[in-house]
């Protein structure tokens, strides 16, 4: 297990400071906000604290509110919305500088079986041992001289490999441009069997390239491009049980972008081709 594994799993393990009250850090290193991958997946750790061990989160509906501030903690409060006989329901605010800058709704379900169908197939995308680390092509995109090399550099709890043409490299190509993005990913080391953890995980990995999806199809690129971004929502689904300690596919597009916002779908694949997530992001884009 990397560093950087280690270091997001001892983040999720959030401190409680009182009834459905939690507190959460962030990263050491100074950056300009916290991420909101690494947020939404505390509120989730939070809202899953305070549910039966016989439910599972099978949906999530966030808000973005305000940046986050890497230089504190955040406080996590969870009101228990409603406790039924199949679904539990819990609404999280995450709080700093005594303002609201994270909300989400989480609903746990017992597990029950029923109808099955999958209407989407997964996209027929070569293997991931055969495709280059991300930061392997993205140093080669971004060249020899630009400052961002050292932020590409950096450990990463998540091992992605892209199939499809990363931001940079369309940004410098137009015929590389275009609306969707299918990229492999795992954490690469044996997670415990834990079902709230592994879609904890998952829900920190949704956020990382679903906006770039928008940024394709135009050609834009995060510090190449007259440029400035937020997550202003995140909605997602989860189907069925899965690991991120093994091989998945995030199959992305983006059917609109207008207004200052881009709108960006995903659906998470187990290797097998079983879908097991489900995700939508709206973002704001501006470019200068």
């Amino acid at each position: 297990m990397n560093e950087a594994l280690k270091e997001l799993l001892d983040l999720l393990d959030l401190e409680q400071i009182e009834l459905d009250i939690f507190r959460g850090r962030s990263p050491e290193e100074r950056i300009q906000r916290v991420f909101g991958g690494q947020v939404a997946a505390q509120a989730l750790v939070a809202a899953g604290r305070t549910v039966p061990d016989d439910r599972d989160v099978h949906s999530l509906h966030a808000y973005f509110i305000r940046p986050g501030d890497p230089a504190i903690p955040i406080v996590y409060n969870v009101e228990r919305v409603r406790d039924g006989r199949s679904f539990t329901t819990r609404r999280v605010v995450a709080v700093q500088h005594g303002k609201a800058i994270f909300t989400m709704s989480a609903s746990f379900h017992v597990r029950e079986t029923g109808v099955e169908h999958q209407a989407v197939t997964m996209p027929q995308v070569v293997d991931p041992e055969g495709l280059p680390l991300f930061q392997d092509r993205m140093l080669q995109a971004v060249g020899t001289e630009s400052p961002l090399r050292e932020w590409v550099s950096r450990p990463r709890p998540v091992d992605a490999r892209y199939v499809t043409p990363l931001t940079w490299e369309a940004y410098r190509d137009p015929e590389l441009r275009g609306s969707n993005t299918n990229v492999w990913f795992r954490y690469d080391a044996e997670l415990p069997d834990d079902p709230l953890l592994h879609v904890v995980l998952a829900a920190y990995a949704s956020d990382f390239t679903l906006v770039d999806t928008v940024l394709l199809t135009h050609g834009l690129a995060w510090g190449a491009s007259n440029l400035s971004g937020a997550s202003l929502d995140h909605a997602m689904w989860f189907h069925r049980p899965f690991r991120v300690d093994e091989w998945m596919l995030y199959a992305q597009e983006s059917p609109w972008s207008g207004a200052a916002r881009g709108l960006a779908k995903g659906e998470m694949f187990t290797r097998s081709g079983e879908l097991a997530v489900s995700v939508v992001q709206e973002a704001m884009i501006r470019v200068r």
